[in-house]
């Protein structure tokens, strides 16, 4: 599957006192990835938002493996493992860039709701820039 790189450098307010970084700021980095992501396609979620349809997280894992640490940069790898009419679902894995060491592995599973809350499809844009990105492999 095709996926999407972004770099981000930990900054000490990202870790503990122990300079290690806090394990909930992984799904920050996450977020990072998925919304660099469709960055890359065209997309924001402004944009989204602005059709009236929200991408809320419906599940989320993280496994981690080492610990990222101030000053590190990573490298965090977005994959769309599938699309369906009213979710997403996003892989990530966290590489430390030098060296090269993998340090999480996630997912993030979102739905596709209105303003009320109601589940509705994703929108058509949405769904067509996934699909073209999807089918470049």
């Amino acid at each position: 599957m095709q996926s999407h790189i972004t770099e981000y450098r930990v900054i000490y307010g990202d870790c503990d006192p122990f300079d290690v970084v806090y394990y909930a700021n992984y799904f920050d980095f996450f977020e990072r990835g998925r919304t660099e992501f469709f960055r890359n396609l065209d997309l924001t979620y402004r944009l989204i938002s602005d059709t009236g349809v929200f991408s809320p997280v419906s599940e989320t894992s993280c496994k981690y493996k080492k610990s990222a640490r101030y000053d590190d940069l990573l490298v965090i790898e977005t994959t769309i493992t599938y699309m369906k009419r009213v979710k997403i679902r996003f892989d990530y894995n966290i590489y430390r860039k030098e060296p090269r060491e993998l340090l999480a592995e996630g997912y993030t599973v979102h739905g596709f709701v209105n303003r009320e809350g109601k589940v509705v499809a994703a929108p058509e844009e949405v769904t067509e820039k996934v699909n073209e990105f999807i089918s470049q492999e």
